[in-house]
């Protein structure tokens, strides 16, 4: 295994530049996180009824994501997966890195669990591009509701639109699951795009890329694969709901199409690898998007404050404990071969 003194001047280099863009970054970043926590004191305000259930579905989230791991690692343990996840995900919101650093530390953790290395390499790849690809999918699924919707109608209608995208992106998931046609198309269209501003050459082969990665998703999905999208859409739906119920909490009705999009934006920016866990990036944009769904000004930002409290900051001390945890069933030692994923 490498360590800091084998690292060449480009590795550091590289991190150097990395660390200074997250500084700037926070930086610009600052004033709008500081008036969105200046904010703390309405938390008091919302319905404490609508954030235990925003608490509870964010849960269900997580559930989902160890279920869809589960499957693509092949693996039945609960603890492993969940432990490692947790850890990952808290050192992915203190990092900058974004997924890479989540897998670093997660692959770690599994491999000292006992799961095949080449497993965990293939299942963690397949697992976060399962649930990726579910995020890509939903503002092309919120695009027909947004021109057809009216004036808003309260929770109902939001709970029946975004039921009904999260359906149909089951039925699109499984549909291009042994399809080809459809990524093809799509990679075809993307790369159309990045040729307008001079990039079409650096996604030449972006359709027979997305068939490859597809084709990793279900082999490593094997016969489970209904579980797997299953989960893997459930990941982000039961994330989109608690959502709505922190909008709720505000006692906002903004327009259900609209505030679907808002998710899928927020869901994008969170995987902008320049601040930990989008830090900035996802308060700034999404207290934006809830705005022009509909949502009050103040109420926006307190909505925004509760979500990203319950999605972002809360898990952090629990990946410390489930660290510890792991640490007590497995240890803390890696074999030396397999310490740094491939």
């Amino acid at each position: 295994m490498s360590t800091w003194r084998d690292r060449g001047p480009w590795w550091w280099t590289s991190r150097a530049v990395l660390l200074l863009v997250t500084g700037v970054s926070l930086y610009l970043l600052a004033p709008g996180l500081i008036a969105l926590f200046s904010s703390w004191h309405e938390l008091a305000e919302l319905n404490p009824l609508w954030l235990a259930a925003a608490i509870g579905f964010m849960a269900m989230s997580f559930v989902s994501l160890w279920e869809v791991q589960r499957i693509a690692l092949r693996t039945p343990s609960w603890f492993a997966v969940g432990t490692s996840q947790l850890l990952g995900n808290a050192m992915g919101s203190l990092i900058p890195g974004g997924a890479a650093t989540a897998s670093a530390f997660s692959y770690r953790m599994l491999v000292r669990a006992g799961v095949d290395p080449g497993a965990v390499a293939s299942g963690v790849t397949a697992s976060f591009l399962a649930t990726t690809a579910a995020v890509f999918l939903l503002p092309v699924l919120a695009v027909p509701a947004i021109i057809g919707a009216g004036t808003p109608r309260g929770l109902l209608t939001t709970a029946y639109i975004g039921i009904a995208a999260f359906i149909l992106l089951v039925g699109v998931g499984s549909f291009v699951l042994f399809w080809d046609p459809p990524l093809i198309w799509l990679g075809r269209a993307a790369r159309w795009a990045m040729s307008l501003v001079g990039k079409g050459d650096s996604v030449a082969d972006l359709p027979a890329r997305l068939v490859q990665q597809r084709d990793e998703i279900r082999l490593a999905f094997g016969s489970r694969w209904k579980m797997g999208v299953l989960a893997a859409v459930g990941n982000r739906g039961f994330d989109y709901i608690a959502l709505v119920c922190c909008v709720s909490a505000v006692g906002a009705r903004p327009n259900p199409s609209l505030l679907l999009l808002a998710y899928a934006a927020q869901a994008l920016l969170r995987m902008i690898p320049i601040t930990p866990g989008g830090l900035g990036f996802v308060e700034t944009g999404l207290t934006g998007f809830l705005a022009l769904a509909g949502v009050g000004a103040q109420d926006a930002v307190v909505a925004t404050l509760a979500y990203r409290l319950i999605q972002f900051w809360l898990p952090l001390p629990i990946g410390g404990i489930a660290a510890l945890l792991h640490r007590r069933r497995y240890g803390s030692s890696t074999p030396v071969s397999i310490a740094s994923p491939p």
